[in-house]
């Protein structure tokens, strides 16, 4: 029996129905959506993707699916207090090679990321941005743990619309808002989740530098080598760069990808 969308339409709201829930179907654009009725928050999901790899795979695709959707859902539901100045704090993602410390000696608050990525903090002043060290902290009577919560639940309250490039059979999409957090949606795990459900293929992620995201839906071999093109394109130009390498994102985790032919090493 052809899955059609309404059918998946059917199966998922099956698998995903819930008091807390509302979802919609947009028949032009062929996608679902799911969200929280008190908040609004949700994900879109494309159909078509969807289809393809129930195809490919079964029930064991809509099984992954359930699990990536609920997990985004309830990271976008977590409840914070907010007050003061709490809501112009954001992570910025820096190279590992970055300075950890101010040039007055003051060290800088961190949290670790990747083996080519760390994740600072900073106070946003409109046109710019200060980054936090521990004075600051002290002087405020706050933890680390406060900073991080605040900061991560404002880096997902930002837009993360895309603009997407098919090249050569790999769908490439970008968010470029030059609001000086666009790497730092690298940290949105909903978000990530949300590209992870859309993607055909194996997502993987960029930042090559301060003012730019990457995701890449590789389909064929040779998306790993357009991908290491890009990245490497980018690093160069970006006022602010951060790393050349790209991440393939599976399991929550980034790994960096190695590129040295035209398609991913093998594992």
């Amino acid at each position: 029996m052809k899955m059609t969308s309404l059918k998946m339409k059917k199966l998922l709201d099956d698998r995903l129905g819930s008091d807390a829930f509302k979802t919609s179907y947009n028949r032009d654009q062929d996608t679902y959506r799911i969200e929280w009725k008190d908040t609004g928050q949700g994900i879109t999901i494309t159909l078509p993707n969807v289809i393809s790899k129930y195809n490919e795979r079964g029930d064991s695709a809509i099984d992954d699916l359930e699990a990536h959707v609920t997990e985004a859902l309830r990271i976008m539901n977590e409840n914070h207090q907010l007050s003061g100045k709490e809501q112009q704090i954001y992570p910025v993602i820096r190279a590992t090679s970055f300075p950890t410390e101010t040039k007055n000696g003051n060290k800088l608050i961190t949290k670790e990321h990747t083996a080519e990525t760390r994740v600072f903090y900073a106070l946003d002043l409109g046109k710019s941005y200060q980054l936090i060290d521990e004075s600051m902290l002290e002087g405020e009577g706050w933890t680390q743990e406060r900073i991080d919560e605040m900061a991560m639940f404002n880096v997902r309250s930002l837009n993360n619309d895309c603009t997407k490039d098919r090249v050569a059979d790999n769908d490439f999409y970008f968010v470029a808002k030059q609001d000086g957090y666009d790497a730092s949606r690298i940290l949105n795990e909903a978000f990530l989740e949300e590209m992870l459900i859309n993607a055909k293929g194996e997502l993987a992620v960029a930042v090559p530098h301060q003012d730019v995201l990457i995701f890449a839906d590789i389909q064929t071999k040779q998306g790993y080598d357009i991908l290491a093109q890009m990245t490497m394109k980018f690093f160069a130009e970006g006022q602010i760069p951060i790393t050349s390498l790209p991440f393939i994102y599976e399991n929550k985790t980034l790994e960096p990808i190695f590129i040295l032919a035209k398609q991913r090493p093998e594992k």
